[in-house]
């Protein structure tokens, strides 16, 4: 859960990002060889549509922790402005079209605002004990808000525990960290609640699947590294390997992919990856593994073949901010850097932020009013929006690059054929002409800064194999090319 003000950090480049920075410089040279004249264009650069990189999966947000009944009308929003903040998060015409969907499996007795309920609040009597599960359809309203994205075309639904129950752990406390018993390292007189915690975890899923939801992904802990006040509960990476291997079978009966581990920062992340990926009975039951980017940033890629997620941030900030680009590190051109980084650097497969829409001095992409039918919207939105509004799922990220360093600049094809080439210009105005391995027949282009949001421009054209945008002061230019 964020919302807080720990610092965000991020580290030197390595050996392998400096080699990998020389291999990029010099595909921009042999791009610039092949391209008309310098004196031509003000940057020069080349997109190979033909080199595939990583897979996308999805660009997402969570609204856990009752966020997600705020946008059904919890705090006064009406039906007309609730299906409109639908439409900014979800819609593809008028939003972001977000494909993710992470939802929150509570752990708590109750469910006030800020709490996730339990399926299961009540010790049943012991790990061994039969379940009581208690299932509402509702789940904070996040069953409400999965059947909306649906609407929308959301096919990846997510569910990620914070904590076990307070009676699992051996703190008892659902809070303030503690450890699930049973795990090396435990002493608790109540027993062993390993498969009593990964039964309870596919349960959750179970009832999504009778409301018409069909969970993809199921992930057994969040920032296992982090004690908070809120839900929360510590993991080591051995411990991780441990009750992988228990997770694992049960969750792969029920046609369940295993998430693991949304560390507070991505290179923490690469310590419970390494020692996931060294173990051959764990090893085959993750999915996908996750990291946040809170206490670092995606500088490098995961050390496995399985698909990686940014899972979780929204930078920090004590006030609401609806800037593009004011130099608070809380404005949408924040954002749209670090998804660009996160994406080259860290190779990441989905990218998914924090929270879609909250109360007060959110990092939210929207702010609703609490105890009022009104919202306002961050520039923060539309940052995102750009990339996945147009970068769809089953897409890859293709080799691009540009002799400007102040232009950071990245390509995909999409699985139905249209082309996207993002260029995000942290400098003065300019002009990129790139060149294409494959012809083009026209070029839309949509511009986001101080002034415009996700806006169609006249800005790009396609010509004899060449794609030549004109870039706004500080911008990010999405060119989708046909």
């Amino acid at each position: 859960m964020a919302e807080r003000t720990d610092p965000t950090a991020r580290r030197l480049p390595t050996g392998r990002a400096r080699r990998l920075a020389t291999l990029v410089a010099a595909a921009v040279c042999l791009g610039a060889a092949t391209a008309v004249p310098a004196h031509a264009a003000d940057t020069a650069g080349s997109v190979r549509f033909s080199a595939r990189l990583q897979p996308i999966d999805g660009f997402g947000v969570s609204q856990a922790f009752q966020r997600a009944a705020l946008i059904r009308g919890a705090r006064g929003l009406s039906p007309a402005n609730s299906r409109q903040v639908l439409d900014l998060l979800f819609g593809r015409d008028k939003g972001a079209g977000l494909s993710i969907l992470r939802l929150g499996i509570g752990s708590s007795a109750d469910d006030v605002y800020d709490h996730m309920k339990s399926i299961q609040p009540v010790d049943p009597g012991g790990p061994d004990a039969p379940p009581r599960y208690v299932w509402d359809g509702d789940d904070g309203g996040q069953v409400w808000l999965a059947k909306e994205a649906a609407k929308y075309g959301v096919k990846r639904f997510y569910a990620n525990a914070w904590s076990a129950p307070a009676y699992m752990k051996d703190n008892g406390d659902d809070a303030n960290g503690g450890t699930l018993c049973g795990l090396s390292g435990t002493n608790c007189a109540s027993g062993d609640w390993r498969a009593a915690y990964a039964n309870y975890l596919v349960q959750y899923a179970r009832f999504y699947r009778q409301e018409g939801i069909r969970i993809s992904d199921l992930a057994f802990t969040n920032e296992p590294d982090y004690t908070a006040t809120y839900a929360s509960m510590r993991f080591t990476p051995a411990q991780a390997v441990e009750f992988t291997k228990i997770l694992g079978p049960i969750a792969r009966r029920a046609g369940l992919g295993v998430i693991c581990c949304e560390h507070t920062g991505w290179m923490g992340q690469i310590d419970y990856t390494r020692a996931i990926e060294a173990d051959p009975q764990a090893r085959k039951w993750i999915t996908t593994y996750t990291g946040h980017r809170y206490s670092s940033a995606a500088d490098e890629p995961m050390p496995t073949a399985k698909h990686t997620w940014m899972s979780e941030w929204s930078p920090n900030g004590d006030t609401w901010n609806e800037n593009w680009d004011d130099g608070s590190g809380y404005d949408g051109m924040t954002v749209a850097e670090d998804i660009h980084h996160t994406l080259t650097s860290g190779n990441a497969n989905g990218y998914v932020y924090w929270l879609g829409a909250s109360l007060g001095a959110t990092r939210a992409f929207i702010q609703l009013a609490d105890g009022a039918d009104s919202y306002r919207v961050s520039k923060r939105l539309w940052a995102m929006a750009a990339y996945s509004r147009f970068i769809r799922p089953g897409a890859h990220r293709v080799q691009a690059a540009v002799a400007d360093p102040a232009v950071k600049i990245t390509a995909f094809r999409n699985a139905d054929g249209s082309r996207v080439v993002e260029l995000l210009n942290t400098g003065a105005a300019t002009r990129a002409d790139l060149a294409l391995d494959q012809s083009a027949r026209r070029a839309a282009g949509y511009v986001t800064d101080a002034a415009r949001s996700l806006a169609p421009a006249d800005v790009a054209a396609v010509k004899a194999g060449r794609l030549s945008v004109q870039l706004a002061p500080r911008s990010l230019t999405t060119v989708v090319i046909r």
